[in-house]
């Protein structure tokens, strides 16, 4: 399927790699109500194409992934009823996506661009790299997803700072509390992100996709060994579970199809 995407958003298919660049560097990336619309259809597309295993998300330029939503275009449009592909109160970006995302933050990441950021799995950030919450100075509050996420990926007191206070944090802070898994200089961030992507490529994909499934779902108060028994067992009885054994033995490197 080809998309219609505006130039704001792009979405490239990179053999098994999905890259989706945020372009709007002049404007800090920052999103306006048609590129939300856009990066929705994209993740949907990728989410449900088997032939893509990985989506690696980034900001163009080199001085913001992603400084939110636009002040003039998107939060005047929420503020008159226009939710933009989010009336369903549960959905959260990337809430409904199973396979691996990885972002590759080149700059400043605030506000709804680290709403963004915690929907994501694993983030490689430049040395240059900001992160902050500042909402509550201006009277409002984090609500995509940040009360929730943020609190499941640092620590309970740094959550509450970064969003109580709404100061900015480095990239080595974020590095510090576990917000990001590897800091870089700024050229290396797209292809670090990539060669990471590429690596869990190699692994099988059904298993990929479960695991991140599991701890996702889990996470989310479902009841936890049932639901990683159950969704395993899956995995098992599965052509990629037969076909690890069988390339160890034979010593090569296997050949999975994700069936």
């Amino acid at each position: 399927m080809t998309l219609e995407l505006p130039e704001t958003f792009t979405y490239e298919k990179k053999g098994r790699i999905a890259l989706m660049t945020i372009n709007r560097p002049k404007a800090l990336n920052a999103f306006t109500g048609e590129m939300l619309k856009a990066m929705d259809a994209a993740f949907d597309d990728f989410n449900e194409d088997p032939d893509l295993w990985v989506a690696v998300m980034t900001g163009a330029g080199d001085k913001a992934f992603c400084a939110g939503m636009d002040l003039k275009d998107a939060l005047p449009a929420i503020a008159e009823g226009d939710m933009m592909g989010y009336e369903d109160p549960a959905k959260r970006p990337f809430y409904h996506i199973y396979k691996p995302i990885i972002a590759a933050v080149n700059g400043l990441c605030i506000a709804g661009g680290l709403e963004f950021l915690q929907g994501t799995d694993m983030r490689i950030a430049s040395d240059k790299a900001i992160f902050g919450l500042g909402e509550v100075k201006w009277g409002v509050v984090p609500a995509g997803g940040t009360h929730i996420r943020l609190p499941q990926q640092i620590p309970w007191a740094v959550a509450m700072e970064m969003v109580l206070a709404g100061d900015n944090i480095t990239a080595e802070r974020a590095y510090q509390i576990g917000l990001v898994n590897k800091i870089v200089p700024a050229d290396q961030v797209l292809p670090e992100a990539m060669a990471l992507a590429e690596r869990i490529c190699q692994n099988g994909p059904l298993a990929v996709r479960t695991a991140k499934e599991i701890m996702v779902r889990s996470l989310n108060n479902e009841p936890g060994f049932v639901l990683e028994k159950t969704m395993a067992d899956r995995v098992f009885r599965s052509e990629d579970a037969k076909e690890g054994p069988r390339a160890f033995a034979e010593k090569r490197k296997p050949v999975y199809t994700g069936k």
